[in-house]
């Protein structure tokens, strides 16, 4: 597959290529210096996968990204210093409008340790290879609000949820959940926990730009808080959180034990531990990512007797997760995206209706 590398600094470029060329996978087409330099090269070279800076001057990621996303679609892979609210929310903005996936530079613009994210930047080029990319109209920087929220919002409610709706997501999961968490209503009864494999600095944004779009009040999970109706709680970035009951008075956890499938957060714990506190009460939504977090999870949802819905290969930038999920523990429903906040109402209705059981922790 063949790489054009985007970076304002020179030795940032050398280092990305070498990386990039290290494993004898990728080959690297050509550079380029600015926004500007990147869309004329992704016209001349017409390289496979881009990996694309995020701050630069002249035309920044973001701006090049759209012009490429408009006239030479293809999977691009964003290089962020994300030291800065600015800096996350630019990012954040990239996943939302077509790019593939982001790697975090470990200390900075310029980052003499590169090599420390060698496995996630080869991982992001890796799922690129998989992606189907559509174009995307062209947007300016005036044009880049967060949506409107799809429904009012409600005055935030304090009473325990008595279901809870587990979505796991990885490689494009910002921008499905940009599509998907505005359109589900505030539910006076129901709790939602979201997993997005995210490093730390990120999660905060995210959580903040999907709030200022949805009715759910959406915000980073904290430790020991207790878990509300009406609430969607985002894993904090490097850290997994896990429910723990009973289910009278349940409250997340916050833990630093070891990565799960190489990720943390990682979805299994989450699930596994809302199995254990909901049971048949318990929605699973495995979306687009790359590898099988959320698979385990999903069977321990599905043997307790709750749901498990997945988004479908078509409108999944990388399948690997919902496929995982649907080998493991089967699916009550395999959907495209713009179908999912329709399916999930109507499980979460389907559940508020069955009988209840007394499953606790």
């Amino acid at each position: 597959m063949r790489v054009l590398v985007v970076d304002d600094s020179a030795f940032m470029r050398k280092l990305v290529s070498e990386v990039v060329e290290s494993t004898g996978e990728f080959t690297v087409v050509g550079t380029a210096r600015d926004g500007r330099d990147a869309v004329r090269q992704v016209a001349a070279l017409d390289p496979d996968i881009v990996t694309l800076d995020v701050d630069m001057p002249a035309l920044n990621g973001l701006a090049a990204l759209e012009f490429i996303m408009r006239d030479h679609p293809r999977p691009v892979v964003m290089l962020s210093a994300g030291g800065t609210d600015g800096g996350a929310d630019a990012t954040l903005r990239a996943l939302e409008r077509g790019a593939v996936d982001f790697v975090r530079k470990p200390s900075g613009a310029i980052s003499l340790d590169l090599d420390t994210v060698r496995d996630h930047l080869l991982q992001a080029l890796r799922a690129s290879v998989e992606v189907q990319v559509a174009a995307h109209p062209v947007l300016t920087a005036g044009q880049l609000p967060v949506p409107p929220r799809a429904v009012p919002r409600q005055v935030p409610l304090a009473g325990a949820p008595s279901r809870v709706v587990c979505i796991a997501a990885s490689t494009g999961g910002p921008a499905a959940l940009s599509q998907l968490l505005p359109a589900l209503p505030a539910w006076p009864d129901t709790a939602v926990l979201v997993v997005q494999h995210m490093p730390p600095g990120f999660t905060a944004s995210l959580a903040r730009r999907l709030d200022a779009a949805s009715a759910l009040t959406v915000h980073e999970a904290g430790d020991s808080e207790p878990l509300r109706a009406g609430h969607a709680y985002i894993a904090p970035g490097g850290r997994h959180v896990r429910l723990q009951g009973p289910r009278e008075v349940p409250h997340l956890r916050l833990g630093d034990d070891p990565a799960q499938w190489g990720v943390r957060p990682a979805a299994d714990p989450l699930f596994v531990s809302v199995a254990q506190v909901y049971g048949s009460q318990t929605i699973a939504v495995v979306l687009t990512g790359m590898g099988c977090d959320a698979a385990e999870g999903a069977r321990a949802i599905r043997a307790a007797g709750g749901r498990v819905v997945v988004q479908d290969r078509v409108t999944s930038v990388v399948p690997g997760m919902p496929e995982a999920a649907l080998r493991a523990s089967g699916a009550d429903a395999v959907v495209p995206l713009n179908e999912l906040a329709s399916v999930i109402a109507a499980q979460v209705g389907a559940l508020a209706r069955r009988p209840a059981l007394r499953e606790s922790a």
